[in-house]
């Protein structure tokens, strides 16, 4: 779950630090030299880059939790009664944890 919250927190961070740098690039676009000409064709192909990557990683994401969906769903019908089993047991863990507090 840690993992999770950390790949969103970077997948947003990433969005932000894109974003910024898109407006940076607009607003600048006008008043650059022959050097900084060729850092903003650099930076928007990096850009172009990084987003595309974002995709993928968030396709990826959606994909691996469909299927830990999908095996837990199957799971369940395959096996009703360990289920619930399995969810007393972690009730009954969290309630003694809760408990202790």
């Amino acid at each position: 779950m840690s993992e999770a919250v950390t790949k969103e927190k970077l997948v947003e961070d990433v969005k932000v630090v894109l974003h910024d740098a898109d407006v940076l690039l607009r607003e600048t676009a006008g008043q650059l030299g022959e050097k900084a000409r060729d850092a903003r064709e650099r930076l928007e192909k990096g850009m172009k880059v990084a987003k595309e990557r974002l995709g993928d990683l968030q396709r990826q994401s959606v994909e691996q939790a469909k299927a830990a969906a999908k095996a837990t769903d199957n799971f369940v019908h395959e096996h009703p009664w360990q289920s619930v089993g399995i969810g007393f047991a972690l009730g009954a863990l969290i309630g003694v944890l809760i408990g202790r507090r």
